[in-house]
């Protein structure tokens, strides 16, 4: 037994048929990322010199700090340079604490 179909019908799976259309038309058209020449590391050998020069740089600047702070703490230590750390007074604001 063969049923009839209407014209709301045929339009309905017409209708489904070029939305499916339309969406797998778009599959792979685009990627999320461009695929191209421009990668951050072309090779292996490259990321790890970039990672070394980094590391030089870094080893730098700790000495250049180190050097600093042995400047400081020798100043300290002379007597010529006196530390005075001063607590502010509690504004009347300020509720007292309590424990």
């Amino acid at each position: 037994m063969e049923l009839p179909m209407t014209r709301r019908a045929l339009w309905t799976i017409l209708a489904a048929i070029v939305l499916a259309g339309g969406v797998l038309s778009f599959y792979g058209a685009t990627d999320a990322a461009p695929r191209g020449e421009m990668r951050p590391f072309a090779n292996a050998i490259e990321q790890r010199m970039e990672a070394v020069s980094e590391l030089r740089e870094i080893q730098a600047l700790l000495k250049e700090q180190n050097a600093l702070l042995r400047e400081q703490m020798a100043l300290l230590r002379s007597g010529e340079v006196k530390v005075i750390v001063v607590r502010p007074e509690r504004q009347a604001a300020e509720p007292a604490e309590t424990n």
